[in-house]
């Protein structure tokens, strides 16, 4: 006997599809912008301070064209206000090299990071930990020493996550673990753990610990 079930798909409600309609015109509303700003970065490195700039000169032009009554530019001027501001606290370089070490490409988070020629002046305090913190994950498989080096320096810098504080001490942990530094790899494995708060990093914590009884 075969039964043959009916699956009734129910339409979106008059609301629900004006959200859908004004969601996805906010999303092509500010990819085109990104991208051109992003794409002007690439060959003209901003200092920082100029996204917060071209920001102010975009609210003073919607001021401008709320006074002439042109209140529909003036909103999407205002709008459009956010890009700079968000590309000033999450550099667009960083985003984009995260996003290539996500699928493990890390040739292609390379070359994204080769475009921040000065991080000083490029980015945010945070956003140079971040900087720091990339180069250590792309070295920590092939020269220990530099990500030690880049390790340390994310977190003096500081890392807005707790659990990319974890797995940059639970790196450097490994570091000082192959050094026969035991003292400093355990305070270090209890800081990971501490910060861990998921327990994301519970089985490689627990593997180095178990490791450095043999030690």
């Amino acid at each position: 006997m075969v039964v043959i079930l009916n699956f009734v798909i129910l339409k979106p409600s008059a609301n629900i599809q004006r959200l859908l309609f004004l969601a996805s015109g906010f999303i092509n509303f500010f990819s085109i912008p990104f991208t051109i700003f992003a794409i002007l970065n690439l060959y003209i490195m901003f200092h920082k301070n100029i996204k917060l700039i071209i920001a102010g000169l975009i609210v003073a032009t919607a001021v401008w064209q709320f006074t002439e009554s042109n209140i529909g530019n003036g909103i999407f001027l205002l709008l459009l206000t956010a890009i700079p501001i968000f590309l000033y606290f999450k550099n667009e370089f960083i985003l984009l090299a995260f996003l290539k070490l996500r699928k493990q490409d890390f040739p292609g988070a390379q070359k994204w990071l080769a475009y921040i020629k000065n991080p000083e002046a490029a980015l945010v305090q945070k956003q140079q930990g971040y900087f720091n913190y990339l180069h250590g994950i792309m070295l920590s498989q092939t020269n220990i020493n530099q990500a030690e080096k880049y390790f340390k320096k994310a977190i003096e810098l500081g890392l807005s996550m707790d659990m990319d504080l974890a797995v940059a001490k639970l790196n450097l942990a490994g570091v000082a673990m192959t050094r026969r530094r035991k003292l400093e790899a355990t305070n270090l494995l209890n800081e990971a753990k501490k910060l861990d708060k998921q327990n994301m990093l519970a089985d490689q914590i627990k593997m180095m610990k178990d490791q450095m009884k043999k030690i």
